[in-house]
């Protein structure tokens, strides 16, 4: 239950008393989304178990994230915005720059050499920034709702979360060279080596049942297999490396997918509400949970080691949205 355009603003840390305060050089980066129509979307950074900076107002739906050569890189849907903060030690170094992307409504984004490659439903495209000038020098166009993207170096791969495909664009032309049925509701997806692991959401025709899946493509032998899961049964679709296996959000919690796409429910990490946990994210062997609930305020950032044992529980304001870890300057 991630980035669809809801949510309030990313406040503060609190974390258990048996937890000891960790200083290192080791930063993480959570964003809320904030309500929509307002511009309280944040971006809070911690070390450790301590919160040591906070950004709030950021804009109108704080989407997702991206660290490349030391720079956080920060897409606003809602607000149309690319913002680009330098990273150091002791944080964000405000305040930053912003590029609008003239109301395209920005979602996703992946960086390949020397390039930021985001996905827009506004204007249903895959636009193109040149980090050497910061000027959007192009775009790609798409047809339907472009979601997540991925890249193995030589390929995008774009998830159209309208539809049942992913198109496959090739980055020394900039053109979709092959359309891939996936199965319905595409959202996130995870590139391991040769398997691109795709979620799948979509609904009934009245918009009364919530159908999921997951589908595996092998991008050298272009294989695609596909599961259906059924009504309600995984909640989410987020997808994330833990331990160098590959995990979905599922009944509360993340679980690790064989391949042939069934889900071990013994080796699940969380045991949180299925309508509460909101998104979740990995990086360097911390697993992220973000709870969100109607009935307990504030939203709670549940931060677990790759064992599944719980390693900082972290107060926030409210649907905590997507995470990133900075490991020290290069």
């Amino acid at each position: 239950m991630k980035k669809f355009v809801l949510i309030i603003l990313l406040m503060v840390i609190a974390c258990e008393d048996n937890f000891q305060v960790v200083e290192n050089n080791e930063l993480t980066f959570i964003a809320t989304e904030g309500n929509f129509g307002s511009s309280n979307g944040a971006i809070t950074v911690f070390n450790g178990n301590q919160q040591i900076q906070n950004i709030p107002d950021v804009g109108d739906v704080v989407q997702s994230l991206a660290i490349h050569n030391d720079k956080l890189f920060v897409l606003v849907n809602n607000s149309h915005l690319l913002k680009v903060y330098n990273i150091t030690d002791s944080g964000l170094r405000l305040p930053g720059i912003d590029i609008s992307t003239d109301n395209s409504g920005p979602r996703e984004m992946v960086i390949v050499d020397n390039y930021v490659y985001f996905t827009n439903w506004n204007t249903q495209d895959v636009k193109i920034l040149n980090l050497e000038t910061y000027f959007i020098e192009g775009s790609i166009n798409i047809n339907g709702l472009p979601e997540s993207i991925v890249s193995d170096g030589s390929y995008l791969w774009v998830a159209i979360s309208s539809g049942s495909t992913v198109e496959k664009i090739s980055l020394e032309t900039r053109e979709i060279v092959e359309t891939i049925e996936v199965g319905n509701g595409p959202q996130q997806m995870l590139l391991d080596g040769d398997l691109l692991w795709i979620s799948r959401t979509y609904y009934s025709a009245n918009w009364t049942e919530t159908y999921h899946g997951t589908t595996l493509i092998n991008i050298q032998t272009s294989e695609v297999s596909m599961r259906e899961y059924g009504v309600g049964t995984v909640c989410g679709g987020d997808m994330m490396l833990i331990a160098g296996e590959v995990y979905r959000t599922f009944e509360g919690g993340v679980a690790p997918l064989a391949m042939d796409l069934t889900l071990n429910r013994s080796a699940k990490i969380g045991t949180y509400s299925s309508n509460d946990l909101y998104s979740a994210g990995a990086n360097n062997k911390n697993v992220f949970m973000g709870i969100t609930s109607d009935f307990q305020a504030p939203d709670t950032v549940y931060v677990h080691n790759d064992l599944g044992e719980l390693s900082y529980t972290y107060i926030v304001g409210a649907s905590p949205g997507d995470y990133e870890v900075w490991s020290g300057s290069n």
